[in-house]
């Protein structure tokens, strides 16, 4: 079954390459000359490897496809020869290497969607793809150095774009990966019993004396000599294939190890299976070198430059496997504060093939600003001998020796205790700050492999690197947005400034989700949008909405809101957020009307985070005259004194617990939060045995009205600014007075 059969047997497939070869006018010359076009691509005798080289392919390309076409004209359909003559007319008109590329590049578009709807694995053999412009092919063969990054690895034709996760692949299971590696490896073994025949009758026929038969025998063997290396040539184009859906996998568990920096789900063991791919994939390649090798020792008297070029493309080929499966696969913190221990861990996904651990070598770690990596992949720099004049700054116990454990194959260095004691900054432009300031660890080691040296490196996600705890949460924003909305091909570290509402609340709802242990709901989604709108409503929100401009009428960001939000919740309110106590993000007006309609009337109330206060949370309430009342905010200072639990339970205003999911129905407040009250007498350990002469205190809320009545439920509570120690003055204190100090008092 011809390729293009196999893509028209899927209607989505056979859609998308239409609309491809309709961009130049050729979907109907692919479909009447389809077993030509693939067989004439696919079985090229010289891969192009230079531009001369490919220009003078696509030209004789170009002669043969015409003279295909003109040979077509007898046929007995009259449509079909004015088809070919208009045909016959887009080739004149259209560039030899325009028109050779894009059929080409066509192809490599069919094998992969084939790849991906399994036609390959269900039509019971390999389906070779054509060269890649693109891979390794024109890469020097001399020592290689090359690196994988987040977003430095080639880029692949298949790569589409998705909403909210930067750049990922087309899934294909990593299952039916791993089963046409092994059905090529077994299908590789025709090739090798071919080779095997072929050096049998060479060593009779050189060691036999001269016959009149040798003429014939010699053709006969240059023959069986030309089908091997056709069989090798085409093994190793299929090879091609599955090496790229082996990184493109790759690429995506590196792209989930990012958004798990965000909080995401993150399955680490599917690296053990993309490392089973490596070592199934080195194995085919080596054996592929070693056919060749013993082919070109076969020698039958006649130049073989095409043989040559195939072995240093299988060479290339393996250092690539080899360089490309050097990943850090634990990262460090993203938010890096200097004098601090941290660890990180890198593993070599193939280090027990090529018996590299044999002999494990030592990686070293530096750390790189964003415009030394950006240097270091876009120009390509060679490693140094010592890499140390490179780095921003100083780090400690920046060395370690890989290790192979034979249990699990897993060959990695881990750094249990690095510590970052210097950092040298770039100079500040504008508004910048050093919490936008990005680096990365760069790991890096120096190996043999067979006959040459291969140098290897990668890099981390990105880090920001603080000196004092405040500055951690505008780190944590350049973090979370860098993580969320990479692309996975990338400059480092190039991010967008402005994202879509679903991409940004998916990345907000992760995040706050993964830190509180409950996501948030469409309500407060919406919510947050609105928080994020300025005067008009856009589709976009940008980088410096999202953490550099303040709100409108507030001294602070929206993410400075949001991130005291989430810290307040998981330190103080973590469980009677998880048990849906908590309605949180919900504006005053939503709520006082929510609380308005309730059926449950006076001392219906919900708690509801702050708007004016960074990491406040409030109670409104409906008060004995039916209208609401909202108690002034309280902060994670305040819960240091008394827990949230308990000062709801000191409030007897407070009688039904408005749902926070309209599903629900009004709990009681005890019932609803019983499980988080403390007990009176282990609030205060020292009210237990106080000394002689003292009289045991407790600490209680109550709600004290603007007019000094303590007693009355009505009115809204003043504002209380929380302060470290409380005045002392001579004399006695009104109530009044106490109100201005505190919203709690001694009984």
């Amino acid at each position: 079954m011809s390729l293009w059969k196999r893509i028209s047997s899927h209607a989505d497939c056979e859609q998308r390459m239409a609309a491809y070869y309709d961009e130049k006018g050729l979907f109907d010359l692919r479909i009447c000359l389809a077993p030509w076009i693939e067989d004439r691509i696919m079985s090229e005798q010289i891969t192009p490897n230079s531009p001369e080289q490919l220009e003078r392919v696509a030209h004789k390309f170009n002669e043969d496809l015409q003279q295909k076409l003109l040979s077509t004209r007898t046929a007995s359909d009259q449509a079909l020869k004015y088809r070919v003559v208009e045909l016959c007319a887009l080739i004149q008109r259209t560039p030899a290497l325009e028109l050779y590329t894009h059929l080409r590049s066509g192809l490599q578009k069919e094998l992969q969607l084939a790849t991906e709807k399994s036609v390959a694995s269900s039509a019971g053999q390999s389906m070779p793809m054509p060269y890649n412009m693109n891979n390794a092919g024109y890469m020097d063969t001399s020592d290689i150095m090359v690196g994988v990054t987040n977003g430095a690895m080639a880029p692949s034709h298949n790569v589409v774009p998705s909403p909210g996760l930067g750049m990922v692949t087309p899934k294909v299971e990593l299952y039916e990966v791993q089963h046409q590696i092994v059905s090529t490896l077994h299908e590789f073994t025709s090739c090798r019993n071919a080779l095997n025949g072929l050096v049998q009758n060479y060593t009779y026929m050189m060691n036999s004396m001269p016959s009149p038969n040798a003429e014939v025998l010699l053709k006969s063997l240059l023959d069986e000599k030309a089908s091997i290396v056709n069989l090798l040539r085409r093994s190793f184009m299929y090879y091609e294939t599955l090496n790229d859906l082996v990184i493109h996998e790759l690429k995506n568990w590196r792209r989930q190890q990012a958004l798990a920096g965000n909080g995401a789900a993150f399955n680490e063991g599917a690296l053990d299976d993309i490392q089973r791919c490596f070592e199934m994939l080195e194995a085919l390649v080596a054996q592929m070198l070693e056919a060749v090798n013993e082919l070109i020792r076969v020698q039958l008297g006649t130049d073989e430059p095409e043989l040559i070029h195939l072995r240093e493309q299988v060479k290339i080929a393996q250092k690539n496997l080899v360089i490309s499966a050097f990943i850090v696969d634990k990262q460090p913190p993203q938010v890096m504060k200097t004098n601090t221990r941290f660890a990180a861990s890198v593993r070599w996904l193939i280090g027990s093939q090529l018996g590299i651990h044999n002999n494990p070598p030592t990686v070293e770690c530096i750390i790189m600003s964003e415009l030394q990596s950006q240097r270091f992949v876009s120009r390509g720099t060679q490693l140094e001998s010592t890499m140390s004049g490179q780095s921003s700054g100083e780090i400690l116990n920046a060395s370690s020796s890989m290790e192979y454990q034979s249990n699990n194959h897993v060959f990695s260095a881990s750094f249990r205790n690095m510590q970052l004691k210097k950092i040298k900054r770039a100079e500040k432009k504008g508004t910048e700050s050093v919490m936008d300031e990005k680096f990365a660890l760069f790991f890096y080691t120096t190996t043999s492999v067979n006959d040459y040296h291969i140098r290897v490196w990668t890099l981390s996600l990105p880090v920001v690197v603080i000196v004092h705890g405040n500055q951690e949460p505008q780190s944590w924003a350049t973090i979370t947005w860098d993580n969320a909305f990479a692309e996975v091909i990338r400059e480092p570290f190039v991010i967008t400034d402005r994202v879509t509402w679903p991409q940004l609340s998916a990345a907000l709802n992760t995040k706050f989700g993964s830190s509180t242990q409950r996501f948030l709901t469409a309500d407060n989604l919406e919510f947050l949008f609105e928080k994020l709108q300025r005067e008009e409503r856009s589709e976009y929100i940008t980088w410096n909405q999202f953490c550099k401009e303040p709100m409108p009428d507030r001294t602070f960001t929206f993410w400075e809101w949001f991130f005291a939000i989430m810290k307040l919740t998981k330190d103080h309110m973590l469980g009677m957020w998880k048990a849906g106590c908590i309605m949180g993000f919900i504006n005053k007006a939503k709520a006082q009307d929510a609380l308005l309609r309730s059926n449950t009337g006076i001392g219906t109330f919900l708690l509801r985070f702050s708007d004016s206060e960074l990491g406040g949370v409030t109670i409104a309430y409906v008060n004995e005259m039916g209208s609401v009342t909202m108690l002034a905010p309280w902060t994670a200072r305040d819960f240091q004194v008394l827990n949230l639990a308990d000062r709801i339970r000191d409030l007897d205003v407070l009688r039904w617990l408005h749902p926070s999911d309209t599903t629900m129905v009004a709990q009681l407040r005890d019932r609803a939060f019983g499980e988080f009250f403390s007990r009176r007498q282990e609030r205060n350990p020292r009210s237990l045995e106080p000394s002689p002469g003292y009289v045991p205190s407790t600490l209680h809320v109550q709600v004290c009205s603007s007019n000094g009545d303590g007693g009355s439920i009505s009115g809204t509570p003043q504002h209380v600014p929380q302060q470290d120690t409380l005045p002392m003055g001579n004399g006695d204190f009104g109530m009044t007075d106490f109100d201005s100090m505190t919203n709690f008092e001694l009984l």
